[in-house]
């Protein structure tokens, strides 16, 4: 019997159980996956509160890297014993082993180790779409990144450096501070002890930034706001906090033609090519140093629910992993 998240109601950290699960063999198209290691991330928060609805009961967790036991009909791509690792885009990687498209499978490199590819590869996927390709951010543009030390923030800020990006983070905390600091923000702002929109606007001569990255959600919006400089975008890409709701978008207009998005990874990884190519280059990213994958945490895997509960208490940096 294998073992596996489930949760048969939405709410908090408390609704997640685990229970014995007797696989069937792989069908058409699936492999069998053994975990090794699970990467915790904040939308898996999102499912379980229902801020994205999922049909109950339900699995949990998107990203796991482990090895493929035994395929299904009709795979011809991957081997019995290959290490591979997912980010989804089906629920169930909380969990000891469970069947998966071979589709939706990365082959993890020699070079990479299982706990960095299940801590980095949705992280670093995420962040390659949003500097790349959705914001397309360019050398010398002011950049605020709010939650800096966070799993995707610390991705987000190495990432930014290494494009030429002037990068301005906000943290809460000291100890996050430094962490934003020794991934290459070039400045580091503590929201509840400084007004964030004022202190961007010192840093950039009153012009406020290109761009802002906000995982956080409805407590950060008005700060993103009025921190972008005219015509500037604020890229929301998660709800740590909670969604922004509610909004005229007659705000955007006021504030000085500013540009929102709220984007989501698999829109962006949504074809093969597309999957295999930003892959690719987030690995050689991991691989040339250039992102570190900070694992600021690890638990034992039916230790999720502390690490939902230390991950919203904002008790946690850098990403975690849960160990099976």
């Amino acid at each position: 019997m294998e073992r596996a998240a489930q949760i048969v109601e939405v709410g908090g950290p408390a609704v997640i159980n685990w229970v014995d699960v007797e696989l069937s063999p792989p069908g058409p198209g699936e492999v069998r996956m053994r975990n090794t290691a699970v990467g915790l991330n904040f939308i898996d928060t999102y499912h379980r509160r229902g801020i994205y609805p999922v049909a109950l009961p339900s699995g949990l967790g998107l990203e796991a890297a482990g090895v493929i036991e035994s395929l299904g009909e009709g795979v011809t791509d991957w081997e019995v014993g290959d290490r591979v690792c997912c980010f989804g885009p089906t629920l169930g990687a909380y969990a000891t082993a469970r069947n998966i498209e071979a589709a939706c499978l990365f082959l993890i490199p020699d070079d990479i180790s299982d706990e960095i590819a299940a801590a980095g590869i949705l992280k670093g996927c995420t962040t390659e779409f949003l500097v790349e390709r959705c914001a397309k951010v360019q050398p010398k543009w002011n950049v605020l990144v709010h939650a800096a030390a966070g799993g995707v923030g610390l991705m987000l800020v190495q990432w930014l450096k290494h494009v030429g990006a002037h990068v301005i983070g906000t943290v809460s905390t000291e100890e996050k501070a430094a962490l934003a600091r020794g991934a290459g923000a070039d400045h580091v702002i503590l929201y509840g002890k400084e007004d964030v929109a004022k202190q961007v606007r010192l840093l950039t001569d009153g012009r406020g930034v290109e761009i802002v990255f906000d995982g956080i959600g409805m407590a950060t919006w008005e700060a993103s706001l009025d921190s972008a400089r005219r015509r500037g975008l604020i890229v929301n890409y998660g709800n740590a906090d909670a969604p922004v709701g509610g909004v005229n978008l007659g705000i955007l207009a006021q504030k000085g033609s500013l540009y929102n998005t709220r984007p989501t990874l698999f829109d962006y990884y949504h074809h093969a090519a597309e999957r295999a190519a930003g892959s690719e280059y987030v690995f050689n990213m991991f691989r040339e140093g250039i992102i570190k994958v900070n694992i600021g945490q690890r638990y034992g895997l039916e230790e999720a629910a502390k690490a939902h509960s230390d991950l919203e208490g904002r008790r946690t940096t850098g990403s975690t992993v849960l160990v099976v």
